[in-house]
């Protein structure tokens, strides 16, 4: 005679619940590209990480991933169960999210990826808050210049500095974005100050690589002035300005501490380009998770008027 199953259907929420997991596990593995940075994140052994995926794959008859020495990638069937595993989770969070909205307090981890610079400029100093206001998030901040893929990444929302293109994600306005060109006053005693963006081919400039193959300008002005040093971090190139080693074009929330105690000084003002602005993005579902309105609310609450850093130079910021 077969084993009776509880009347509560506490066996069956057991196994569904093992089910979730080994998909939750697969995925973070596909998303962490592999078994031991999924098991950093998900906070079990790598050996434990390697055994649910074989489970899972001996429970439905089909290799998920093809493994070599060097890297993992998907096989057919791995891809697609990625896909619907992730809707699945998706669904699944959207049922926790709207009983912790109807409690006002969102729970479980909100994985963030920000700029470099940005989120040691300002996130870091603004995260405590948050936590202290939402004791039931655990935040993993993840900072990374390249625009990444939020969802093959497993990322629930990011902040972007950009002016966005169409995409399948949502995004919002937080703060415009200031860029000016600045120096050191050394470096302006011995080169003299660029009156005109022409100017500039007689100077030596610092380019962010990422992006800086030209300097724009207003009315859509574009030069490419000489430049010996190029890096994909700016605070990187602002050290490099502060020694006088040329012009920066930087926003203002990595200069404004140096352009206020006068280490670095404005070249150019009125020539800068138009601002761009920051968002947070996050991608396309049917409800927006209580965890991502939350601290979205927060960026909008701390940096959407006046924000600190333009404050502490006395930018003037047009009305957008």
């Amino acid at each position: 005679m077969g084993r009776r199953l509880p009347e509560n259907g506490a066996f069956l929420d057991s196994i569904m619940t093992d089910k979730l997991e080994d998909i939750r596990t697969f995925i973070t593995v596909v998303q962490a590209r592999g078994f031991a940075q999924a098991g950093k994140r998900l906070g079990i052994a790598k050996s434990a990480i390697s055994r649910r995926v074989n489970d899972l794959e001996d429970r439905l008859g089909s290799r998920l991933l093809n493994r070599t020495t060097r890297q993992l990638s998907m096989t057919p069937a791995g891809a697609e169960l990625f896909e619907r595993g992730l809707r699945l989770l998706a669904d699944f969070q959207e049922a926790e999210d709207a009983v912790s909205i109807g409690s006002n307090e969102p729970t479980g981890r909100l994985r963030i990826s920000a700029p470099v610079s940005f989120g040691s400029h300002c996130l870091g100093q603004i995260i405590p808050e948050f936590m202290s206001r939402f004791p039931r998030l655990q935040v993993e901040l993840e900072l990374e210049d390249r625009v990444i893929d939020l969802v093959g990444s497993g990322y629930d929302v990011a902040v972007r500095i950009s002016r966005l293109k169409d995409s399948s994600l949502i995004a919002r306005k937080i703060v415009t974005i200031h860029h000016v060109i600045c120096g050191s006053p050394d470096y302006f005693r011995r080169r003299g100050r660029p009156k005109v963006p022409e100017d500039l081919h007689n100077h030596t400039t610092l380019r962010y690589s990422y992006v800086d193959d030209c300097w724009e300008f207003t009315k859509d002005e574009m030069l490419s002035p000489p430049s010996k040093f190029r890096c994909n971090n700016g605070d990187t190139l602002q050290k490099a300005a502060i020694a006088g080693g040329g012009l920066a074009y930087l926003p203002t929330f990595i200069v404004h501490e140096a352009l206020a105690d006068g280490r670095l000084e404005v070249c150019l003002s009125g020539f800068e380009k138009d601002p761009i602005a920051l968002y947070a993005v996050y991608p396309t579902t049917r409800h927006l998770s209580a965890k991502i309105r939350v601290f979205i609310d927060f960026l909008v609450e701390k940096f959407g008027t006046d924000p600190f850093w333009d404050k502490a130079i006395g930018a003037k910021r047009p009305k957008s």
